[in-house]
């Protein structure tokens, strides 16, 4: 494809794109193709001979875009957000079109360096210690992977990496790893990545707000030396995946730091809202963590992928995941930040310009306001659940996320209350107004709702609740 070509269809690409931004309302929210609708349209075998980018760009429209759940739909109210935003996409056109490999300082000094301010920006933006450095990941789940391998060798002496976990283990060394029952799964995803098995997994009991024990985890930690474990790592979760749960960082901050253990702090989702001054007293404690990750690509609008990951000392981080052969080097080794050795992959995107577009497109205090009127509406729609006989709390609001199920008076055995709800969601999900999704919450089914997408109006939130209504009316 020629420039001149390129620069035609980048036209068409972009004025289609302005469209479906201003109309993506007249999709349904999630995708109505039933499993096997899309592959059906694509041919079994690669064209032989090249074909006209009009015709690609056209199957497109016709065979891809019934198969996509429109996350970007001021309806969807589903798992968290990922909203996005113009600036960001803009950004992204530019960093796909540089095609950076971000992996060495000289491979590319502005991705490097931009990384480096852009992680500062955000460090100060949420009010974290000074003495935090960051690094820009693609999700929480590789970050929290990082603080495992770290925590791994600190506890160990330093030895997992050089001797591995299998020669420890037949010297008496086992690890442990504390979260609470809330904690995302992406945690126990990762602990088998990085070698500690699931037999190492501690979960920690909750109190009524769905908030770590503190005294559960300490009994937990002496149980486990009692019996000869080493524990390794806490992970704190500050707005849990299904309740928003905010755990006690002071508390379990000072029992980490009584006993050496690294302590995780997971804030992939509420993190964000940390830009907001009267938000922050979830960060009581802080200064106890070795580790916190945020996603601006949830609640900043920020287009996945981009995860920050901030670490109080990013030698250890360093002598954790370096490794430099010869042909890795350069005559500034030593003297710069090579992000290749913050992080498991080498490959790196070009991540922190989209960062920098979207903070200077909105401000702090743009964001800010963003942040303030997603909260303001899910406390609105809180209330209302909340005074309807026929509907039940079933975890407080938490910033922008609550959850309820539908409970009418007749109804009181819990196996008949989970069908019922589970087929509520199912028909709201089909009719392609608003997209939800499911939690369980102390073992009983319910529903949860998360506000925090771009364009989320007072009208689109009042729109959903009014579909929840007249869809559990028909279920009676």
């Amino acid at each position: 494809m020629s420039p001149e070509e390129f620069r035609k269809h980048g036209h068409d690409f972009v004025d289609w794109m302005a469209d479906y931004l201003a109309s993506v309302e007249d999709y349904s929210v999630r995708s109505q193709a039933a499993p096997g609708d899309i592959i059906a349209t694509l041919p079994a075998t690669a064209p032989q001979n090249p074909e006209p980018m009009a015709d690609i760009f056209a199957d497109f429209q016709r065979d891809v875009m019934p198969g996509i759940t429109h996350w970007q739909h001021p309806s969807f109210f589903a798992y968290f957000p990922a909203n996005s935003s113009p600036p960001s996409v803009l950004a992204e056109m530019l960093t796909s079109t540089l095609a950076a490999q971000c992996m060495l300082w000289q491979t590319s000094p502005a991705g490097t360096e931009m990384e480096t301010r852009m992680m500062e920006w955000l460090r100060d933006m949420l009010s974290l210690p000074s003495d935090f450095q960051g690094v820009i990941h693609d999700s929480a789940t590789s970050a929290t992977l990082a603080a495992l391998l770290v925590a791994r060798e600190r506890a160990t002496g330093w030895r997992g990496n050089e001797e591995g976990l299998a020669a420890l283990g037949a010297e008496g060394i086992m690890l442990a790893v504390y979260v609470s029952e809330e904690a995302h799964s992406s945690i126990e995803k990762t602990m088998k990545v990085a070698g500690y098995g699931k037999a190492a997994l501690r979960k920690i009991e909750t109190d009524d707000e769905f908030a770590m024990q503190p005294e559960a985890l300490s009994a937990a930690i002496e149980a486990d030396i009692a019996a000869g474990f080493t524990p390794a790592c806490v992970t704190a979760s500050l707005g849990g995946t299904g309740t928003g749960a905010v755990d006690p960082l002071r508390a379990v901050g000072e029992i980490c730091d009584g006993y050496g253990i690294w302590l995780h702090v997971d804030a992939a989702w509420a993190g964000s809202a940390l830009i907001v001054p009267e938000e922050r007293g979830m960060l009581d404690g802080i200064e106890f963590a070795d580790s916190f990750v945020f996603n601006p690509h949830k609640w900043l609008l920020t287009n996945f992928d981009c995860t920050a990951f901030f670490v109080r000392d990013a030698q250890a981080l360093e002598r954790t995941l370096s490794l430099v052969p010869e042909y890795l080097r350069s005559r500034e080794t030593g003297a710069v930040i090579d992000y290749q050795n913050w992080s498991v992959p080498l490959g790196r995107r070009f991540r922190a310009l989209k960062l920098w577009f979207v903070i200077r497109s909105y401000g702090v205090a743009g964001l800010q306001e963003m942040i303030r009127a997603h909260i303001a509406l899910a406390r609105g729609l809180f209330e209302e659940v909340s005074g309807e006989s026929a509907f039940e709390i079933m975890s407080p609001l938490r910033l922008a996320l609550f959850s309820f199920r539908f409970h009418p008076a007749n109804v009181d055995d819990e196996a008949a209350l989970d069908a019922l709800n589970e087929e509520l969601l199912q028909k709201l999900n089909d009719s392609g107004e608003l997209y939800l999704t499911q939690n369980r919450v102390r073992g009983r089914y319910a529903i949860r709702f998360s506000i925090g997408q771009t364009g989320t109006q007072k009208a689109h939130v009042e729109a959903a609740w009014a579909k929840i209504r007249d869809v559990a009316a028909s279920l009676k």
